[in-house]
């Protein structure tokens, strides 16, 4: 029996519907106004550092203490700059580049997830190459580059080589140490609900080391690009084929503002893919409930 309250409409089923969409729509309308605010909040400090870094660019130069034809002012090297991103074989040198260091980075991920699990599986691989695991990760990337050159005789596979020996160790130590960190509670609830094994890794452990993993990614990252770019100075492969070879080009031709250029996409890359970690850190803390839409 329903019973009828005076003085209150009686809406039909699609009404009610209607005004719950259209108190949902109010409830969300506020985040959808505030995502420019956070970008905007995200991206001033970076833009400030820009402007501050080209400000004491610019009065380094002023002050004569390298001759302009040494050390160009932003306002010779930003247009030059553009001159370069305008040709089809600086795009060219930078596909060239991206392609090794993509290619590189993913067989540099491959072993050192593979290498991080199974050392962190067997106590008997751990206690025998758990500390040269460490040792290659501290090594130089340059000092790699003679062996290198010896084994694979120059050419891209010395430069791949040196790249998947810089990254592959920190990628298999954010594996270690993120096995390490997992709860040992966690296991045990996963061993009694039947997991085991590859099944335990791959439904507890592996998960529940997701940011250790992603820290090692993001630190291979960085010693792969490094490598890379060490690499394509040294092992010079065709004619501006690269931008390390743009650089070395350049250098050698002294047009130190196009080397300069150069050396700003280099930059910009690597703010780029820190960027591309720094959202997918972001987006694996707000799905494990580690951070708001709002940080």
């Amino acid at each position: 029996m329903s019973v009828e309250i005076p003085g209150k409409p009686d809406f039909s089923s699609a009404q009610e519907m209607a005004e719950l969409a259209g108190l949902d729509a109010l409830e969300f309308e506020p985040e959808r106004r505030d995502l420019g605010r956070r970008i905007w909040r995200s991206a001033w400090p970076k833009l400030l550092a820009i402007v501050l870094a080209v400000a004491v660019w610019q009065i380094v130069v002023e002050t004569g203490w390298r001759s302009r034809t040494i050390l160009p002012p932003p306002t010779e090297v930003f247009p030059q700059l553009w001159d370069m991103l305008t040709t089809g074989s600086f795009w060219s040198a930078v596909a060239t580049t991206m392609r090794r260091a993509i290619i590189g980075f993913a067989v540099a991920v491959a072993i050192g997830l593979v290498i991080g699990f199974a050392v962190a599986r067997f106590a008997v691989l751990r206690a025998a190459v758990g500390s040269l695991i460490t040792g290659l990760q501290t090594m130089p990337s340059i000092a790699w580059f003679p062996l290198a050159i010896v084994l694979f005789q120059g050419g891209e596979a010395a430069i791949f080589f040196v790249i998947v020996l810089g990254a592959a160790p920190s990628v298999a130590n954010g594996v270690l140490a993120g096995v390490d960190f997992v709860p040992p509670l966690l296991v045990r609830a996963g061993r009694n609900m039947g997991a085991s094994g590859f099944s335990l890794y791959r439904t507890v452990i592996g998960p529940a080391s997701l940011p250790a993993i992603l820290a090692g990614l993001k630190q291979g990252w960085a010693f792969s690009w490094r490598s890379l770019m060490a690499g394509e100075l040294i092992v010079v492969i065709g004619e501006s084929g690269s931008l390390g070879a743009l650089l070395t080009f350049t250098r050698e031709l002294s047009e130190y503002g196009q080397m300069l250029g150069v050396m700003i996409v280099i930059l910009v890359i690597g703010i780029l893919a820190d960027a591309v970690f720094g959202w997918a850190n972001n987006s694996l803390r707000r799905r494990w409930g580690l951070a708001t839409d709002r940080t």
